[in-house]
């Protein structure tokens, strides 16, 4: 397994975008967690992207869930019960929660796993691109990433949160745009660790490939719920895809070609 936590590629203006991602989803989760469990449960419902409501937008009709709750009991830990939900079909909210799914997690740990991701390579990033195209690229990023786990389970009505697609595009960004760049990682072999500097493609490829491993091992054993692999696929592709249309636009980043002509009066053309 490989984590990186470091890479050798500078940048030349502060990551405010970035950082402001970062804060806005660490608020989320601290507000969500002062939730009792049923109402983190409705929020996830209603502000997290459920594939099987886009359907709504075309037939009008309440989507109702059946949602599992723990209610133990003494002597009966592992008790559950099942509480029904109405989800209204209502256009403004369904489409809200494309946007809104990216700034909710399911925990502290979801939300260090991808915020360490888009710190490490989002700096760059935004810093190629600028600050207000790299937030549209963040954005566009991960609803692409919601529309591939959409078309991969149309019907599914568990809820996915997370800035996962969004943050996957940001590293296919990174991976087309400093292939050669040095990400030093922690290499765990068994029971070994040693740290090792080796080119962004790399990394970010054999993370790609773990995704896509992942999410094909998923789909062939017909499993719901847990991780929306393919949002992640999804959101990589995004990334090398939008990436190299968005930086030609950055005129500092063009190389100017200037050709000299010799006039007809010189005999030699000067470079």
């Amino acid at each position: 397994m490989l984590v990186p936590f470091h890479d050798d590629n500078p940048t030349t203006r502060a990551p405010i975008v970035t950082l402001a991602i970062v804060a806005v989803n660490a608020t989320v989760l601290y507000g969500v967690y002062r939730l009792p469990p049923d109402k983190q449960a409705m929020l996830f419902y209603a502000r997290g992207f459920v594939p099987a409501r886009i359907a709504q937008l075309f037939d009008g009709k309440p989507l109702e869930i059946e949602v599992r709750e723990p209610a133990p009991r003494l002597g009966a830990p592992d008790l559950v019960r099942i509480r029904r939900i109405a989800l209204p079909p209502s256009p403004r909210q369904i489409l809200l929660s494309l946007l809104t799914c990216m700034f909710l997690h399911g925990g502290w740990m979801h939300f260090i796993g991808n915020m360490w991701f888009l710190w490490l390579f989002g700096n760059n990033v935004e810093d190629r691109l600028g600050h207000v195209p790299f937030l549209f690229f963040y954005l566009v990023g991960g609803l692409l990433a919601s529309a591939c786990h959409w078309i991969t389970g149309p019907g599914s009505t568990a809820p996915v949160i997370g800035a996962s697609g969004a943050v996957a595009a940001v590293l296919g960004a990174y991976a087309i745009t400093w292939p050669w760049a040095r990400v030093r990682s922690l290499l765990f072999l068994f029971i070994f660790v040693t740290i090792v500097d080796l080119p962004a493609l790399l990394v970010l490829g054999f993370w790609f490939l773990m995704q896509l491993a992942s999410a094909t091992a998923t789909a062939d054993l017909q499993l719901g719920g847990g991780v929306a692999w393919w949002a992640h696929v999804g959101g990589f592709l995004a990334g090398l895809v939008v990436m190299p249309l968005l930086d030609p636009l950055r005129a500092e980043h063009d190389e100017e070609i200037v050709v000299l002509e010799p006039r007809e009066d010189d005999d030699e053309g000067y470079f």
